[in-house]
């Protein structure tokens, strides 16, 4: 069964009639969005200085809103799948303790891009947030916010339009209220897509080139384990905390400086568990990018190849999947014309991405419904630019 999402005109319109309910008085002056996205390779490369190539997707987050004459500001999430309560009042003013981190989880992200903003004096405002991307879903539904947010706060006082910094405050922002110690990838990728395409992000740089993903006989397949992960646990600061000793044992600054063959020279100093999620890293770095020079040759069966690579190593080297997302990655490569499936994201749950052929698409749809079948997951598809994006 196939099931349609909501497209942004759809979230705009929705924010806006729900804004219209809560604050009649005042009708929204701005609206802004920013897109989810998914990363076809190079998991867990970014906060070691390496690659990663995401795309944008058409789920996105609105949010509109405006001004108030009134005191504090007030934000509503429509998201069913936000914790309670789904209204928070705040103040801009005092000693800054209103934005503290706290519960509800979602509004953290709120308060953490105004916290971070770079131009001060923001007046006081109401707003409404709708969204389209699955929460905890490995699809960026916190950056898609963070950025979002952003957008619409400088209509309301504008900074100075820096694209980079606005990806910086983001990032900030969920390091300092949401407790993710994440990369750069998520919130750059927001800001910077382009439609049809896939950006190779070096994460030390932050540099990006844009490598096409136009070509009508290919598919990406999205399937979502409705295993929703939460990145403000222990795992996903551990793994960063074992780069990071593992880069100092070594001596280098970060993983993206150290070789294989630098890391099998010094196995034997190195705690196992340490081993293993540096072997991944620098791994992962070389081939994001002979992915990305696949992917421009037109060489998608290498590229599959690669895909795969990098979730094998993720289940075994990096310990970041789960038994659902691993059937999934099963199921999908059991289907001719599939070129290659891996997780996506942090891990812990969430999606898998696969790449295959367009006319395989819908025999690859039932047969992972089939094999997959007690996940009961909901499929939906669109399109993006010439490549058809399907997710289950």
């Amino acid at each position: 069964m196939v099931t349609k999402f909501p497209d942004v005109w759809t979230l705009l319109s929705d924010a806006r009639r729900r804004y219209g309910e809560l604050f009649a008085e005042e009708p929204p002056q701005a609206a802004a969005c920013a897109p989810g996205r998914v990363n076809l390779i190079g998991e867990h490369t970014d906060y070691n200085q390496g690659f990663v190539l995401p795309m944008a997707l058409p789920f996105v987050t609105v949010v509109v809103g405006g001004p108030t004459s009134g005191q504090g500001v007030t934000v509503v999430t429509t998201a069913e799948d936000a914790d309670e309560p789904r209204r928070v009042d705040f103040s801009l003013t005092g000693d800054g303790c209103s934005l503290s981190p706290g519960l509800p989880r979602w509004a953290n992200y709120v308060k953490g891009v105004i916290q971070h903003y770079r131009a001060p004096g923001l007046p006081n405002f109401r707003a409404v947030v709708a969204s389209s991307v699955p929460l905890g879903g490995g699809l960026s539904s916190s950056a898609s916010l963070e950025v979002a947010f952003y957008t619409f706060l400088q209509q309301l006082k504008p900074d100075n339009g820096e694209k980079l910094g606005k990806v910086l405050a983001c990032q900030q922002a969920e390091h300092t209220h949401a407790g993710v110690p994440c990369g750069i990838m998520d919130q750059f990728v927001s800001v910077f897509a382009r439609e049809g395409q896939a950006l190779l992000i070096d994460c030390r740089s932050l540099e990006a080139t844009s490598v096409p993903l136009a070509d009508p006989s290919l598919v990406i397949l999205i399937t979502n384990s409705n295993i929703k992960h939460s990145l403000t646990g222990s795992e996903y600061p551990t793994r960063r905390r074992h780069c990071e000793q593992a880069a100092s044992a070594l001596g280098k600054d970060s993983l993206r400086d150290v070789t294989i063959k630098e890391l099998e020279e010094a196995k034997e100093k190195l705690d196992d568990v340490i081993y293993r999620r540096a072997r991944h890293v620098i791994e992962e770095i070389q081939r994001t990018v002979q992915a990305a020079e696949a992917l421009k040759k037109g060489s998608y069966k290498e590229f599959g190849q690669l895909m795969v690579e990098s979730h094998n190593s993720l289940r075994d080297l990096y310990e970041v999947s789960c038994k659902e997302l691993d059937e999934l990655v099963s199921a999908a490569m059991e289907v001719e014309g599939v070129f290659g499936s891996r997780m996506t994201g942090g891990g812990f749950g969430g999606c898998t991405v696969t790449l295959l052929q367009a006319h395989a698409i819908d025999k690859a749809i039932l047969h992972i419904q089939v094999k997959t079948r007690p996940f009961q997951m909901k499929v939906f598809r669109y399109k993006l630019q010439g490549v058809s994006l399907v997710g289950l």
